[in-house]
């Protein structure tokens, strides 16, 4: 990784300057490595081939927040702080929670649809973003979307760009779709005894029709597992379900707990060796399991999207393992930073039937395999 960091950077200012160094790498057979603000450069299978960085850096401005609208457009180098500060001006925000905002761009958030916790309660960024702009290998200018929420014309070019690792083309534009800030945050940490209790707990408390914004479980080799679940709102709001939720978890403790907590998974994603997992919700508890029998610490979201790292790293094989019982249950394992050493673990995991369909996709979009070659799912 430390080659593609010392590699050649180009910094367009616009989207012309964007699509025109495309286009020339693109004739030369130059491999570009997209880059925002470098945070998850080192996530995914390492590229193929790597000649030239294309950096989003000089793209960083907020074009347009149409406050009265509830929508914001944002070009792909504004950090998500720097965003999100424009946007607290009008009591808004882009209702995310996701790692390292001082340096993490929009751009690269999309490309690898980093969302958070807030997820349970507005959506992954799929859902809150309505348009984009996107600059194809051969230098087009593509744009998909408006700056409506109900706009649903043409094709759905952000949902295909969101979670495609620069692959596709460069991100230069996204319109997003916005919520108001909360009067107020709360945050209370449950404290089950087992592993078994917490996934009761947990979807008990889904089913609860309780109105919180997030809710994770972590647990480690040497940590027994505390719930966290945040509660946006009024005072008298936040109050009410605290105390519906003290009364869904007697007898189990419940104390009010940190903001600090929903900063665990940055913990988790500074680690040397980092995989993320997603199973179903009822089957957490398994999986965790399953985790600590190789002491690792582990942080799961309600959804089932959880992130994971070995308290060492000989990891290589346990996670291989990991991966074939979860795969063989429907969920995944992607391998985002690898363990030092050792025969590297494909980044993905089985596509399954989709394989085929994202080969073609990469192929109509980028013939030359100019962009991240190798990176994505299936070495696309």
């Amino acid at each position: 990784m430390q080659a593609i960091r010392d590699l050649r950077v180009v910094e367009p200012e616009t989207e012309r300057e964007t699509g025109e160094a495309l286009r020339c790498a693109n004739r030369d057979g130059l491999a570009v490595i997209p880059r925002g603000g470098g945070t998850k450069l080192d996530w995914g299978n390492p590229p193929s081939r790597a000649d030239l960085i294309l950096s989003t850096a000089r793209l960083n401005r907020v074009i347009e927040h149409a406050w009265a609208d509830l929508t914001v457009t944002v070009e792909a180098g504004c950090t998500v702080a720097e965003l999100q500060s424009t946007l607290a001006r009008h009591g808004q925000r882009l209702a995310i929670d996701v790692l390292w905002p001082e340096r993490a761009t929009v751009g690269g958030i999309l490309s690898t649809n980093d969302s958070g916790a807030l997820r349970l309660r507005y959506g992954g960024l799929r859902d809150l973003i309505i348009g984009i702009t996107l600059v194809l290998p051969d230098g087009t200018i593509a744009r998909s979307g408006g700056k409506v929420v109900k706009n649903v014309a043409g094709y759905d070019l952000p949902k295909l760009a969101t979670g495609g690792l620069g692959t596709l083309g460069v991100i230069t534009q996204a319109t997003f779709r916005l919520h108001p800030l909360p009067h107020g945050r709360r945050t209370l940490t449950i404290l089950p005894r087992r592993i078994a209790e917490a996934q009761e707990l947990v979807l008990t408390l889904q089913g609860a029709s309780l109105t919180h914004a997030a809710l994770q479980l972590r647990c480690g080799a040497s940590m027994p597992p505390k719930i966290d679940i945040l509660l946006e709102g009024t005072a008298a709001g936040m109050e009410a379900q605290a105390a519906r939720i003290r009364a869904i978890a007697r007898p189990v403790a419940v104390k009010e707990g940190s903001e600090a907590v929903w900063g665990a998974r940055e913990e988790i994603a500074a680690g040397s060796v980092l995989a993320k997992f997603s199973v179903l919700p009822s089957n957490i508890a398994a999986t965790l399991a399953a985790i600590d029998c190789v002491k690792w610490s582990a942080l799961v979201q309600a959804t089932g999207i959880g992130w994971l790292v070995p308290d060492g790293n000989e990891a290589a094989k346990p996670l291989r393992d990991l991966r074939a019982k979860l795969e063989s249950e429907g969920g995944t394992v992607a391998v985002l930073r690898q363990p030092a050493g050792g025969t590297p673990i494909e980044a993905w995991g089985n596509a399954g039937d989709a394989l085929p369909l994202m080969r073609e996709i990469k192929r109509r979009f980028d013939p030359g395999n100019t962009l991240n070659p190798g990176r994505f799912v299936g070495e696309i």
